[in-house]
């Protein structure tokens, strides 16, 4: 239990075998980790360099990322990969689920491959 403990909540997320993105409510990309980068073909630093419409396609400008995050927890979403093709995935609802959180901290399942398995 000790050992957990200590561990550094960012060190834990990074670990984490599945994409994992924290974002801001105007849309700043506060963490992604490595398997969320890979999913989406950039690094975590260019991630980090880029916002919220530049990743997520389909998704409302009017409201903020943290919000229009929630109104699309457990659906599959839209995320734009660096090669301009599109990546669907299952994200679920967020982490920091109080209102005065003023970020979204999810995980993503790619289901890219799979729903076009199915649509054939």
């Amino acid at each position: 239990m000790e050992a957990l403990q200590q561990l550094p909540a960012l060190v834990v997320l990074e670990r984490f075998p599945v994409p994992v993105l924290a974002i801001t409510a105007d849309g700043e990309i506060l963490f992604a980790n490595s398997a969320f980068g890979e999913m989406l073909g950039y690094s975590t630093e260019a991630l980090q360099a880029k916002g919220f419409h530049e990743i997520f396609r389909a998704m409302t400008a009017d409201e903020s990322a943290v919000a229009v995050l929630r109104a699309h927890a457990d659906l599959i979403v839209e995320l734009a990969h660096r090669d301009g093709s599109t990546v669907r995935a299952n994200m679920s609802r967020s982490a920091a689920l109080r209102d005065e959180d003023q970020f979204a901290l999810a995980v993503f399942q790619d289901l890219t491959e799979r729903l076009w398995v199915d649509e054939l």
